[in-house]
């Protein structure tokens, strides 16, 4: 099954908990469980001193709020963007998060994730 197929409630169902995960991982610096649901390449791609640099240095990275609003989905091809406005404990302002999924070897797995 292509993730596109699915309904909006469905994906939000799998994107919420992977989305409050990534952002408990990035508050506590835990790269590991930060990359865990990444797709291979993805997880390859992150260098683990690079992302470890940013915990290490950003306000933003390190001081996420669990107060997150779902926005909506983007579909395209075999990925769907789920939206999310974001908050921070420390920063005040609200930030777009930005959640890539698709299916590798038929599981759910991230492909992209970023706050902006």
């Amino acid at each position: 099954m292509n993730i596109i197929e699915r309904t909006d409630e469905e994906i939000q169902a799998l994107a919420d908990p992977l989305w409050r995960d990534l952002v408990k991982n990035s508050n506590e610096g835990k790269y590991g469980e930060f990359v865990k649901n990444f797709a291979g390449a993805m997880a390859r791609a992150m260098n683990q001193v690079e992302v470890g640099h940013q915990f290490a240095n950003s306000e933003l990275a390190r001081n996420l709020s669990e107060d997150v609003d779902y926005l909506g989905i983007i579909r395209r091809g075999e990925h769907v963007t789920v939206l999310y406005r974001q908050r921070s404990t420390k920063k005040e302002g609200e930030w777009l998060g930005r959640l890539v999924l698709g299916y590798e070897d038929g599981k759910v797995r991230i492909f992209g994730a970023s706050i902006f």
